[in-house]
């Protein structure tokens, strides 16, 4: 039977695959043409709903006058779900509805979580991009080219030190792994080259899941083909045994890696069920990557239109951190507003609820839950310095008396909140909270600040952030990860931002602290060079770099019907 949900303003709204399955899509050239102006020749069909915009169509917007950007971000997640994707297609669609010449651009799903715990990442209700199954699935191949090219050079490593290890490398310095799109907790620890001389040199490997892959990074960040080859080469997998470290570009492989990823560079183009242009490009995860997608797709998306939609990965203090000292830092974006989305689920979950009873009416717990979208709006605010709206998506449980308190808690911070209800009622339920941007847009001039500096020891880096926003007081590194941050600087990559991998579920490093934690310490077991990247991976608390699966994955609702249908996403 199909997974019915209940609204409490428009009554059953069917399963997402089933509003999917029976929404009417333009065909993509018509999508490209009358909405973006761009011609048939410009486009890379995949089928009839979906294209790639060929590089040098992309190449030709630049100089254009670019639009407004505006960054979606939430609180911090919740097993209640927030709703932030849902929320940037119901924010496009509200915008387009308003006569304003919009597109939203969105990270790709990966098919680990897909088939792990989310059963889908493309929207939902009637606020999706579509076609959604086959952006959940395989779209047009981009993770599968990112798999090829970083194994590639996984393989060539490794048939370097079968073949005389010309380089010198010493294996046991190897940082390069292998990837799969998919949540195999039995990879993440592997040993390769058994089997006798013929097999290679054996030596310890593993699997990180490919959103994961420094390869995803850099085509998200990748402003060019020129610019891809060059961050591409200068990929450190490894040291010689004089420790100096070894690039793809030592290889001589970054160049085949270049070629894999090409047409993966270009941006994918799709629409929302209202038929509100939509690029979905890149997918590296937040809380073990920077979270945003491509930076190709987000300037081609400004480009063509007045307002951008884009999203970072889960919470403010994790994508929207990212997105802001990552990204913009690299780039140049910079956001003209942000909209933080909230539930009063997830506001009652972060004051002390548990998941069972959060249908339950608690005003208390709003105002305790409320320390964490406190915090939030003020790292938005205060440390990105960025003016904020808030979003209340609704849910069917909540009472009128709850979102009356939540905009009550909201504008006593100074920002405006706005009820939404797109999941049930499309752009015609996000109207009001495009209003909303459009005003703080209109009154407020963005003046975004990075958390730290360029020139700050990378120490001093995570410090910034684990005492701006994450409410930390110290940061601490395990023995084996000092004596690597500093080795990283020695060779000259001081200067680069920090990413760091933490839980999304809390400000802490411990899932299990909910609300606003202050004073706790910030623990980093393991540092990663992503030189390619631009970037310093900090790992913390259990981040795995390959997820697990639950103990029932979605993947057991996921099936084909008698007549070729996919069914089970959501």
């Amino acid at each position: 039977m199909a997974r019915v949900t209940t609204d409490a303003h428009t009554g059953p709204v069917p399963a997402d695959i089933e509003i999917a399955e029976a929404a009417d899509l333009l065909p993509v050239v018509d999508l490209a043409r009358d909405r973006l102006g761009i011609a048939a020749e410009h486009l890379l069909p995949y089928g009839h709903t979906k294209a790639k915009i060929a590089l040098e169509h992309v190449r030709s917007l630049e100089g254009r006058p670019e639009g407004a950007l505006v960054l979606v971000t939430a609180i911090s997640p919740t097993p209640a779900g927030e709703g932030k994707t849902t929320t940037s297609v119901g924010l496009a669609d509200a915008l387009s509805r308003l006569g304003e010449r919009t597109v939203v651009a969105l990270r790709e799903p990966s098919m680990g979580p897909v088939f792990g715990i989310k059963g889908g990442a493309a929207g939902g209700g009637y606020a999706q991009v579509v076609p959604m199954a086959d952006i959940n699935l395989n779209f047009t191949g981009d993770f599968a080219a990112v798999a090829a090219a970083h194994n590639l050079l996984s393989a060539v490593l490794d048939n370097h030190l079968h073949h005389g290890n010309e380089l010198d490398v010493d294996p046991r310095t190897i940082t390069w792994k292998r990837v799969v799109d998919l949540n195999d907790r039995a990879l993440r620890e592997v040993v390769v080259g058994l089997g006798g001389p013929t097999n290679g040199v054996p030596r310890e490997d593993g699997f990180d899941i490919v959103v994961a892959s420094e390869v995803m990074a850099i085509l998200c960040l990748a402003t060019s083909v020129a610019d891809l080859r060059e961050r591409l080469g200068a990929i450190v997998v490894g040291y010689t045994r004089g420790r100096e470290p070894v690039r793809a570009r030592d290889l001589q492989v970054h160049g085949a890696m270049t070629a894999i990823l090409k047409d993966a560079l270009a941006p994918n183009l799709v629409q929302t069920l209202e038929h509100t242009p939509a690029l979905v490009h890149g997918g590296p995860f937040a809380n073990i990557a920077h979270g945003c997608n491509s930076v190709v797709a987000t300037r081609t998306a400004l480009r063509l239109a007045d307002y951008v939609v884009t999203e970072a990965g889960f919470g403010a203090d994790l994508g929207a951190e990212k997105f802001v000292d990552i990204t913009c830092r690299a780039s140049g974006l910079r956001p003209a507003a942000v909209v933080v989305v909230a539930t009063v689920r997830a506001l009652k979950y972060h004051g002390g609820v548990e998941v069972a009873d959060l249908a339950t009416e608690s005003l208390e717990a709003l105002a305790a839950g409320m320390a964490n979208l406190r915090r939030h709006l003020a790292n938005v605010r205060e440390v990105y310095g960025l003016p904020a709206v808030v979003a209340l998506n609704r849910f069917p449980s909540d009472t009128d008396a709850e979102v009356a308190e939540v905009g009550r808690l909201v504008e006593a911070e100074g920002v405006r909140c706005y009820e939404a209800t797109h999941f049930a009622e499309g752009g015609r339920g996000a109207e009001a909270l495009a209003r909303g941007v459009l005003e703080v847009i209109e009154a407020a001039e963005a003046d975004m600040q990075l958390v730290y500096p360029d020139d700050a020891p990378l120490a001093r880096k995570a410090e910034a952030v684990a005492t701006r926003v994450y409410g930390a007081a110290a940061v601490t590194f395990e023995p084996r990860a000092a004596r690597r941050l500093a080795a990283i600087e020695a060779e000259g990559y001081g200067h680069l931002p920090v990413c760091i991998a933490k839980t999304q579920s809390s400000f802490s490093t411990d899932p299990s602290l909910r609300g606003a934690p202050e004073g706790h310490t910030v623990t980093v077991r393991e540092v990663r060079l992503s030189a390619g990247a631009g970037f310093v991976v900090l790992v913390t608390g259990e981040i795995m770099t390959m997820p697990g699966l639950p103990k029932v994955p979605a993947s057991t609702r996921i099936d084909v019907d008698d007549d070729g249908r996919i069914v089970g996403l959501s």
